[in-house]
């Protein structure tokens, strides 16, 4: 990770570590132990799998507000993707031992975890909802819509290439450059 890293204490309640992330840094790779859980306090990433044949896929957007990696919540489990920004990004790095002592002594805790998860639940939902709409030119809208809401005014051609897009979208990347032309 080559990202910019402030150490930033707080009387009473420790230190806190935030990191910068531009454009293509990696927040955490696919296999890693998962050491840290991170809360996005700003910014966008794109979450990719390598898979054992070779493709490698875009399977997850992660936005502002989440604490991730989502299946680590409640318990360790080893990184299933690679987190690359795609726009300027600040993310809190929590240590992992700290979070799950945590969520054993802190009785909001797990609720707070419960919320997080039911937010990525609708946030899931409104994606396959958007997969299911008629046309794909109507489908890439409504990505283009939604992150809108999270780029920093960023294009989507800047943020994501165009066989990811077509990832999101369920189409090929011919078809994004045909439906790109068209919008």
């Amino acid at each position: 990770m080559l990202c910019t890293l402030f150490l930033i204490y707080h009387e009473g309640k420790g230190r806190e570590v935030l990191l910068i992330l531009h454009k293509g840094e990696v927040l955490f790779r696919q296999g890693d132990r998962g050491e840290f859980l991170y809360h996005i306090r700003s910014g966008l990433f794109k979450v990719t799998r390598l898979h054992k044949n070779g493709n490698v896929v875009l399977f997850n957007i992660l936005y502002s507000g989440e604490i991730v990696p989502h299946h680590s919540l409640i318990s360790p489990k080893e990184i299933h993707g690679t987190a690359t920004a795609v726009i300027r990004s600040e993310v809190e790095r929590i240590p992992a031992g700290e979070w799950y002592r945590q969520l054993k002594e802190d009785p909001d805790k797990p609720l707070e975890v419960a919320a997080l998860l039911q937010e990525k639940v609708r946030f899931m939902q409104q994606r396959l909802d958007h997969l299911t709409v008629g046309t794909p030119v109507e489908r890439l809208r409504l990505l283009m819509s939604w992150l809108d809401d999270y780029s920093q005014g960023m294009p989507l051609t800047e943020m994501l290439n165009q066989e990811e897009i077509g990832q999101l979208i369920g189409v090929r990347r011919e078809t994004v450059n045909r439906l790109l032309r068209e919008i």
